[in-house]
This record gives structure tokens, sequence and C-alpha cells, in this order.
């Protein structure tokens, strides 16, 4: 479909990391033109699956390479402006769990980047389906972590014995 119709379609990443605690962590950045909080996302690119589109597009807008899941965990909807128009465009989202953050990248100058905990990324994007992909793939994200974590493995009490009488 044409970029300019009426109806079109992006790809998108949420790009996360753990922190050293292992909380997760979201990227989101600023758009170009409005300066509002999204995440990295484009056009799909021929030769390229959805999620190494939405990869290339986490490194060129947010300087972040990665490890992308080729499993699409969600969709949102926005109005693009355009040149002369607006489209209606749906984003499918793909994670990328991010291995490399860089100094430089392509959109460096034009975009400024955070890596916040999901419920403070959720609060910054505009569009309520992102919201709630956001917080629901950083309570997924949250749970992994939590089930994970080394459990102490207890030993059993010795208790004394009473003295004879």
């Amino acid at each position: 479909m044409a970029r300019d119709s009426h109806y079109s379609r992006q790809v998108g990443a949420l790009a996360f990391r753990s922190t050293a605690s292992g909380d997760p962590e979201m990227l989101v950045l600023t758009s170009r033109g409005t300066k509002r909080f999204i995440i990295p996302k484009g056009w799909p690119v021929k030769g390229l699956s959805d999620g190494e589109a939405a990869a290339k597009e986490a490194y060129e807008e947010g300087g972040v390479i990665g490890k992308v899941r080729e499993t699409l965990i969600g969709s949102y909807s926005y109005w693009k402006r355009l040149e002369r128009s607006f489209a209606y465009v749906t984003v499918d989202v793909y994670a990328l769990k991010v291995k490399t953050q860089l100094a430089d990248w392509p959109e460096r100058r034009s975009r400024e980047r955070a890596w916040l905990a999901p419920e403070a990324a959720a609060q910054l994007v505009d569009e309520p389906e992102l919201i709630t992909l956001i917080r629901d793939f950083g309570a997924r994200r949250a749970r992994v972590h939590r089930s994970a974590a080394p459990t102490q493995e207890r030993r059993p009490v010795r208790r004394r014995q009473a003295a004879g009488p």
C-alpha cells in the first residue's frame, strides 16, 4: 500500500533491557517533527522480515542493537502527519532485547532517547493502545524476572533435644 494512502502499516520495536536489579526498562524516543515520545517505528522494508525492519528502525532512530523476536507482541494505531495529508497507520510491534546502546547513531541529532520503567514510559506516549502494550509487556517482563530470581535454599533447622530427666 502506498505511504500516503488512507490506511498504511508500519513496524515498530518495543526495545527493552534489564536494570542491574533485573527490573525492565523500555526505550522511548522523541519524534523528529512534534517531539512527542514514541517507540522506534517505520515502514516495512523489502527483503527484511517485519521484525528485522523494526530492529533496523531501533538502530537508526534510537541507536540500539539487540535480538528481535519475530513474534508480533501487539499493535496500535495513530494518525500520521504526511506532507499534504494524514494517514491512519497501524503499527505492528516486535520485542527487541537490547544488547548494545551506541553513543553515535544515524538520527542522534534529531531525537532524544530515554530508558524508563514501563509505567513511566507508558505515561509519556499518547496512543492508548501503545500505553496498554507497554504496560502489559513490562508486567510480563517483571513476572519473568521474579520467577527467574534465585530462591534461597533453606536448610533444615536442627532443634536441640531436651535433656533427659
